[in-house]
């Protein structure tokens, strides 16, 4: 398992169907790719699999919804390896005001949020796997209403 510096910043760009447009040199560094093995490339070459598809599709919903998000988000390295990230996703336009992307800058999470999200993470995975997303956004949504609080709420209050 990698660890993110406490100061270190992945900084990425796509375009709008989530092909990588810029990457940073930390984020080649944290990820094993080169910047000529990334760009072009979807930002999914470094989904983890331990990683909820629910947690994307919320994703995806917020930013095409023209609304950030924050989320944790559990990577691959080129070699297989895992690194955590604390990301924060938001649309980008032009001066225009069209959309053309969609810009991320990540940081190191707080270990104790990775406390309560690693175990939520496997459950909703594991519902997955059974179930489709839908059985992983069910747990999500549970969760959420029993805290009486929206998912960048709940997010950010665990980055604290």
């Amino acid at each position: 398992m990698r660890e993110m510096k406490e100061n270190d910043f992945i900084v990425s760009k796509t375009d709008l169907k989530g092909r990588l447009t810029y990457v940073n040199r930390i984020f080649m560094d944290m990820a094993d790719y080169t910047e000529e093995e990334l760009l072009g490339k979807p930002h999914n070459i470094v989904r983890h699999p331990d990683m909820p598809k629910a947690v994307f599709k919320l994703l995806w919903d917020m930013v095409q919804n023209n609304e950030e998000i924050f989320t944790y988000v559990v990577n691959k390295t080129k070699n297989g390896d895992a690194y955590w990230v604390y990301a924060n996703v938001t649309p980008s336009f032009d001066e225009k005001g069209k959309k053309v992307g969609y810009y991320s800058v990540r940081r190191q999470p707080n270990k104790e949020a990775l406390a309560i999200i690693t175990p939520l993470y496997k459950q909703m995975v594991t519902a997955e796997k059974s179930g489709g997303v839908d059985a992983g956004t069910k747990i999500l949504t549970e969760l959420l209403e029993e805290k009486g609080v929206g998912y960048n709420e709940f997010i950010i209050s665990l980055q604290k």
